[in-house]
């Protein structure tokens, strides 16, 4: 299990507002990355505090919590990506594939300026 301050340090050592807007939603919401590839704009419910997950295990449709935190940072990766369809855009009008995610969280995960002292993955 991860300490608070080894989240903190994942979060800081992402760069990227895209990369650290889609590891802090699977964090924060406990999406799996499956999930957080298929989010559309209009999942994310800001009056109610809440994200709508289609399809996800089982092929079942959910709620989860959409914490203050994650929303502020998914309001400024908005701003600055504006996204239309898929909230996690990757090629050709597509969500952001898995792999891709496993990619960069597999790398930012084994970082040692992360500043954490065991091996994790999302």
């Amino acid at each position: 299990m991860l300490s608070r301050e080894d989240v903190e340090s994942i979060f800081s050592a992402t760069k990227n507002l895209k990369h650290r807007a889609i590891l802090m939603t699977i964090y924060s919401a406990g999406l799996r990355i499956g999930e957080a590839t298929r989010l559309k704009v209009g999942d994310i419910d800001s009056k109610r505090m809440m994200i709508r997950v289609n399809e996800g295990k089982g092929l079942k449709d959910r709620y989860t919590l959409l914490g203050e935190r994650n929303l502020e940072l998914l309001r400024t990766y908005w701003k600055a990506y504006r996204p239309s369809d898929w909230l996690f855009p990757g090629n050709d009008s597509e969500p952001v594939s898995i792999s891709s995610i496993q990619r960069y969280s597999v790398h930012l995960f084994g970082k040692q300026e992360s500043g954490r002292r065991h091996r994790c993955t999302p």
